[in-house]
């Protein structure tokens, strides 16, 4: 049995997908890790289960539009003691895998890493990302491109929220956080530095859309439940 199972969600990925697989195999081998790569094909139009398949990685196929449900079928698939969540976009440094399996063997329930973007235009972007990186830390609160499980109490929370469209990585901390504090297993964000995301939601999106998206979450927390108003996460260009 593999140490670990790397859950990737893809909805029309072919084009990211192989730099993402590659880096991650790197990644693993610099790490001493042994793993099995799942893809969980979105109903994508384009070639990526065939990206995924040539790459060697095990496809799995969800049909419904819904990231929680995505990451849930991926991990309903895996067969190993640990889960770890990757976005399709998110280059994996061996790094993050070191201090990831340091926290696995310190006993940990799970945890997320800093995260960064491949690129920044501008100042509020830096200070946006410098916010949530230290709120992430303070809060104990995983960003979504990379949240690590053990699959015991995955399967004990009911995993990431099915009533949420976005946002379910915030929940998913916190249970993860409250079912293992009383065996004195915290949710921890490793110290390390980021792994990387594409910026590509800043060409995608001008800033008064991220502006309206910010704002959204901030007046109404429970937006993430409806897909109209989680439209930033599931739009494309």
């Amino acid at each position: 049995m593999p140490d670990l199972s790397v859950i990737i969600p893809a909805w029309n990925e072919a084009d990211y997908l192989p730099a993402t697989l590659q880096t991650l195999r790197l990644a693993l081998q610099e790490a001493g890790l042994e793993a099995d790569i799942i893809v969980v094909d979105n109903a994508s139009t384009d070639a990526t289960a065939a990206v995924a398949a040539r790459a060697g990685a095990r496809v799995v196929n969800e049909p419904e539009h819904r990231i929680a449900r995505v990451r849930n079928a991926g991990a309903e698939a895996a067969d190993s003691d640990w889960l770890l969540f990757v976005d399709a976009d998110t280059s994996v440094t061996a790094d993050a895998l070191q201090a990831m399996r340091a926290a696995m063997d310190e006993g940990c329930v799970g945890g997320g890493a800093p995260i960064g973007f491949d690129r920044l235009q501008s100042t509020p972007q830096r200070l946006g990302l410098a916010a949530w990186n230290g709120l992430s830390r303070h809060l104990r609160l995983a960003a979504g491109c990379f949240v690590f499980a053990r699959a015991s109490e995955h399967a004990a929370i009911g995993g990431f929220s099915e009533r949420l469209y976005a946002g379910d990585e915030i929940g998913y901390s916190r249970k993860l956080d409250r079912v293992g504090r009383p065996h004195n297993r915290r949710f921890t964000i490793l110290d390390c530095p980021p792994v990387i995301s594409s910026a590509r939601k800043m060409d995608w999106f001008r800033p008064w859309q991220h502006a309206l998206v910010l704002a959204t979450f901030v007046v109404f927390p429970w937006a993430g439940r409806f897909k109209r108003l989680s439209w930033f996460w599931y739009r494309r260009p």
